[in-house]
């Protein structure tokens, strides 16, 4: 795990403005590492859902409750169940899907107060740098599901509802649990089609948000796996001698 000082080091220090060649150049081949580490451990997982939410939900919160829930119903569709691979709801996500004999990844973030992989995951990589991360855990997926969280859930959902909107990624379903929850946002959602600033097309197209596990396994099952017609196949092997796992 990072110390502080490293982690000050890497990704903070490149966001700080221009640096030398040198040391742009090296950072360009960390990212390029991580890329290459993370690919050669999550290639080979299959269609996924990423389940995103905060780290700071207990067990006994509702919130983590149907996090577990969700996670499980997900493998009986035949999803594998990534997240961000530390505590709170990523670790109910994944305990759902662990729990019923499904598959479960975790990409974890190193931070200076050192997150854990939650011990539901059957695979994890570990990453430095938070776009890399955000990427990966994008690309494997065939939908979202965002439970209740903080700044970095909003991030994650912005981030795959921007990705989706402006056609860097297909039509993938994204589902928000908890309508007393982001009660806020929905005002604030309803603004953004007044001021014209987002179509109401959009908002019925690429978002659903409910407080019903039931209804959001039903909208993954007909715009993942109805939509995109996904079915069972032989999974590709890895070749160690590529260092692929």
């Amino acid at each position: 795990m990072l110390s502080n000082n490293n982690y000050n080091n890497s990704e903070r220090s490149f966001l700080e403005g221009p640096r030398s060649r040198l040391q742009e150049l090296f950072f360009l081949f960390k990212v390029f590492k991580e890329f290459i580490r993370g690919y050669r451990a999550l290639h080979f997982l299959g269609p996924c859902i990423t389940v995103f939410g905060s780290a700071r939900f207990k067990e006994d919160n509702i919130y983590y409750q149907q996090a577990r829930e969700i996670g499980a119903k997900l493998t009986e569709l035949g999803f594998a169940v990534m997240t961000g691979g530390g505590p709170g709801i990523m670790e109910a996500a994944n305990r759902g899907a662990f729990e019923n004999n499904g598959f479960s990844v975790g990409c974890n973030i190193e931070l200076p107060h050192e997150q854990k992989e939650n011990p539901y995951l059957h695979k994890w990589v570990d990453f430095r740098y938070f776009f890399v991360r955000k990427t990966l855990l994008i690309k494997y997926s065939y939908g979202f599901v965002i439970m209740p969280g903080g700044w970095g859930t909003m991030d994650e959902m912005f981030e795959a509802l921007t990705l989706i909107q402006t056609g860097k990624i297909k039509e993938f379903p994204v589902v928000l649990i908890g309508k007393e929850y982001w009660k806020n946002l929905i005002e604030l959602t309803a603004d953004m089609v007044k001021y014209q600033t987002v179509s109401s097309t959009e908002i019925k197209e690429y978002l659903l948000i409910t407080d019903d596990v039931e209804e959001a396994i039903t909208h993954v099952k007909k715009f993942a796996i109805e939509k995109f017609k996904l079915k069972k196949a032989k999974p590709m092997k890895p070749f160690s001698f590529l260092g692929e796992r």
